[in-house]
């Protein structure tokens, strides 16, 4: 059972009577030379003292009992267990210092109890209530530890969660579709193949290095939405369209990796994809008044006629991905703003702190 007890647990055990070890070994020599030259008086302040040490050992335990349920219980509790510890040493020492005396009545034991119940009932309930302290103090770090612990434990889950969920962001039908598109091209156009493979492999190597807590450069982010916009348009042809405007000004601005491609997807698929004639996406990256970087990504697709409307609740997986990551790295305020009309479809977000 010993062997158990944490090692904090008993260092506290080990300060809490070396303290008392001093005061009673004071108090006991002080008694001694100034009062009362017996033997006895040694004897009985190293009994007091060995009786002391088994209190407070159980006196451990019991707040370790009491702990467990809710706090007004355990005041209640400790109440009691002050008014128990008092009438145990209370009675220890009238034993030691009347009983063996010749003061055997339970009207002696009363009478010394009732003389206890002033300056001496003080010293009793110091050793009861630092005992309690200390267990709480100990008890409340030990608590902090553990939170702390797990709260590092979830934050490391939550990202490894948000990592896989970045790097499945590219859509299977998307690298399915490339692949269709890339054997047809083999025949037709081997030096346009050999470019889109090559787009390919870009686009899943920035996916592969890219983890959730970095940020990149936008420059970077922007060259991964090229690569993805290029391939699209092997397979979408003429019926795709992308623009760009991009305010210079804002290019030293770092996000996270990512975060544009799902939004840019959500806009090929449910926008443009379904729409016979196609249309056009449109990227637009400006400075704000007051400080920031607004980002936009529009399109004038199906809008509210797609059969799948991603408005921020009914969101893929990637569109909840980059809603989150942006509110844990810039705050509440630079979460998706979602717009579906009839003219198609816009998501937008802030950046208000830039990282130059």
């Amino acid at each position: 059972m010993f062997d158990n007890i944490p090692k904090k647990w008993i260092n506290a055990y080990l300060i809490i009577i070396s303290w008392y070890a001093l005061n009673y070994f004071i108090s006991t020599i002080s008694e001694y030379k100034l009062f009362n030259p017996s033997t006895y008086v040694l004897w009985n302040g190293l009994y007091m003292f060995e009786i002391l040490c088994l209190l407070i050992f159980f006196i451990f335990l019991y707040a370790n009992f009491l702990f467990r349920f809710h706090l007004s219980f355990q005041i209640f509790g400790h109440i009691l267990g002050i008014s128990i510890n008092f009438f145990i040493m209370g009675s220890i020492s009238y034993f030691l210092e009347s009983y063996l005396e010749g003061d055997v009545y339970f009207e002696d034991w009363l009478i010394s109890l009732k003389e206890l119940l002033s300056w001496d009932m003080l010293r009793f309930h110091d050793q009861y209530i630092i005992t309690v302290f200390f267990y709480y103090i100990i008890k409340y770090i030990e608590t902090v530890t553990i939170k702390e612990r797990e709260k590092t434990q979830l934050a490391f889950k939550n990202k490894e969660m948000e990592l896989s969920l970045l790097k499945s962001q590219i859509n299977p039908h998307f690298l399915f579709n490339t692949l269709n598109s890339i054997s047809t091209l083999i025949n037709l156009n081997k030096d346009r193949a050999r470019k889109m493979i090559t787009q390919l492999s870009d686009i899943f190597r920035y996916a592969m290095d890219s983890y959730g807590d970095q940020l990149i450069s936008l420059e970077d982010e922007l060259k991964f939405i090229d690569n993805y916009i290029l391939i699209q348009k092997v397979r979408f042809e003429e019926r795709l369209n992308y623009i760009k405007q991009i305010d210079p000004s804002c290019m030293h601005v770092k996000l996270p990796p990512m975060i544009l491609q799902p939004l840019v997807e959500n806009a090929v698929k449910y926008g443009i994809g379904p729409k016979d004639d196609g249309g056009t996406i449109k990227l637009i990256i400006k400075p704000i008044i007051g400080g920031g970087v607004y980002f936009e990504v529009s399109d004038n697709g199906l809008g509210i006629n797609a059969k799948k409307v991603v408005d921020g609740s009914s969101s893929g997986i990637g569109m909840k991905n980059s809603d989150s990551r942006l509110r844990n790295f810039f705050g509440p305020t630079s979460g998706l703003k979602v717009k579906s009309t009839n003219e198609g479809y816009k998501v937008s977000f802030i950046i208000l702190k830039q990282n130059k």
